[in-house]
C-alpha cells in the first residue's frame, strides 16, 4: 500500500471538514439560503484580504482573475509595466500583450526579487503607465517580491494602479491590501485557501474602479463591473461554483479561529523548518534572496536529475511535489508548505527527500535534515 501525500504548490490538501461541507446537498444559487451564505463569505473575504473593498468571486482558476485584471483596467494601447521574474511574471506580460497593451517589462533573474528602485525608475521615466503587474510570491522560483515597497512607489501616481498576483501569498504571509494601498489583489482557491481549484478572488480598490470606467477592452464572462453590481446584492452574474463557496465558508471559519497572526506565524515556522531542513541535508535553496513562505524551491545536487527526485518522491513514497519549469526543468524541485499543513508534513517532506537522494546514490546523512527541521519546530 502506498499512502498519498500532496506537497505540490497547488492544488494543496483540503481539510476533512471542508470536504464534508462540500458534500452537502446542492443549494440553488438563486435561493435565499445561498444569499445568506454568500453574504457571510463576502464578509470573511474582506477580513482575509484586509480590505473594505468588495472581493469578487469568479468561477475560474487564478489565471482567470489575472486575465480579468488586465482586460477590465486597460484599453488597447495603454501602457503597462510587468515584473517578469518567473513563469507567472511572464504570464503578466503575455496577458497584457494579448489585450493590446503597450508593455514595458522589467526582467528579473529567476531566483531573485525585483529591486523596487527599478520600478520607481520606470515610472519616473514614463508616468503614463496605467498599471504595474507583479507577483507577491513567484511560484515557479519560490521568491517573494516586496509588494509593500512597490505599493509605496506606485501610490503617488494618481492614475496608475498596482495589481498583485497573490495566488501563493494570500493566507500565507501578511498582505495589508488597504493599509499598503494595493489596488488589485488576486488569489485562487487551490492554494492557501485549502479548497479544490475553481474559484478566483479579486479585490478592487476605488482607484482601480475609476480606471475600469475608462477602459475600452471588452470582457463578457470576466466583466468585473457586472460582477461587482451583482455581488453587492449577494448574487453572481452567472452560475457560481456553489459547492466551492460552501467549502469556503468552512475554510474562513477555520482561519478566523486561528486568526491571521496565527496563520502567518504557522506558515512562517513551517517555511523556516523546510528551508533549514533541506539545507541540513546538504542541499541548496534556489532563491538567492527573499524566499517565499508558501513553498521551498531547491536546487538538485550536481549529478542528480531534479526530475528524478520529483518522480521518485511520487513513485516510491507517494508524495506529489513539483519540478522546475522551463529552463529550470531537471534543475530544481519544489515543496509546498502552505494551507492545510503542520509540523509533520515538513518532517515527512524532508525525510522523504533524504531517502530519495540516498536511493539515487547521492551522499546524504539520513536524519541530518530532519534534525535541523525538528530544531526549528521545537524552538
Amino acid at each position: 500500500m502506498l499512502k498519498r501525500y500532496l506537497l505540490a504548490p497547488g492544488p494543496t490538501p483540503v481539510p476533512p471538514e471542508v470536504l464534508l461541507a462540500m458534500a452537502r446537498p446542492m443549494t440553488h444559487h438563486r435561493a435565499p439560503e445561498f444569499d445568506k451564505l454568500f453574504a457571510e463569505v463576502r464578509d470573511g473575504l474582506k477580513w482575509l484580504f484586509q480590505t473594505k473593498n468588495n472581493v469578487l468571486m469568479l468561477a475560474a482558476s487564478g489565471t482567470g482573475g489575472m486575465e480579468g485584471s488586465v482586460s477590465n483596467f486597460l484599453s488597447p494601447g495603454d501602457k503597462a509595466l510587468t515584473i517578469n521574474g518567473g513563469k507567472f511574471g511572464e504570464r503578466w506580460t503575455k496577458l497584457c500583450k494579448t489585450f493590446g497593451a503597450d508593455v514595458t517589462e522589467i526582467k528579473v533573474e529567476w531566483g531573485r526579487a525585483v529591486n523596487p528602485q527599478a520600478v520607481a525608475d520606470a515610472l519616473k521615466k514614463d508616468p503614463g503607465i496605467k498599471a504595474v503587474y507583479v507577483q507577491a510570491s513567484e511560484t515557479s522560483t519560490g521568491v517573494a517580491h516586496d509588494v509593500k515597497a512597490l505599493a509605496e512607489i506606485v501610490k503617488p501616481y494618481g492614475e496608475t494602479i498596482l495589481v498583485v498576483d497573490a495566488i501563493t501569498a494570500l493566507g500565507v504571509f501578511d498582505i495589508k491590501t488597504d493599509e499598503w494601498g494595493i489596488d488589485v489583489v488576486i488569489t485562487g482557491s487551490q492554494k492557501a485557501l485549502m479548497l479544490p481549484p475553481g474559484l478566483a478572488f479579486v479585490s478592487v480598490s476605488d482607484k482601480a474602479w475609476q480606471l475600469a470606467e475608462k477602459a475600452k477592452n471588452t470582457a463578457f464572462y470576466f466583466n468585473f463591473k457586472k460582477e461587482h453590481e451583482n455581488q453587492q446584492k449577494n448574487q453572481t452574474a452567472y452560475t457560481p461554483a456553489v459547492s466551492l463557496i460552501v467549502g469556503l465558508q468552512e475554510v474562513l471559519k477555520m482561519m478566523r479561529a486561528e486568526g491571521l497572526e496565527g496563520v502567518f506565524g504557522r506558515q512562517a515556522m513551517l517555511a523556516k523548518a523546510m528551508r533549514e531542513g533541506v539545507q541540513g541535508a546538504g542541499l541548496t535553496l534556489f532563491p538567492k534572496e527573499s524566499p517565499s513562505d508558501a513553498l521551498t524551491a531547491i536546487e538538485a545536487p550536481e549529478g542528480v536529475d531534479g526530475q528524478a527526485i520529483y518522480k521518485n518522491l511520487r513513485v516510491q513514497y507517494g508524495i506529489t511535489a513539483a519540478g522546475g519549469q522551463d529552463h529550470l526543468k531537471g534543475k530544481i524541485f519544489r515543496l509546498s508548505h502552505m494551507g492545510y499543513m503542520d509540523r509533520f508534513d515538513v518532517i515527512m517532506g524532508v525525510a522523504a527527500v533524504e531517502m530519495v537522494l540516498k536511493g539515487l546514490g547521492h551522499p546524504v546523512k539520513l536524519g541530518s535534515g530532519v534534525a535541523k527541521a525538528q530544531e526549528i519546530l521545537m524552538a
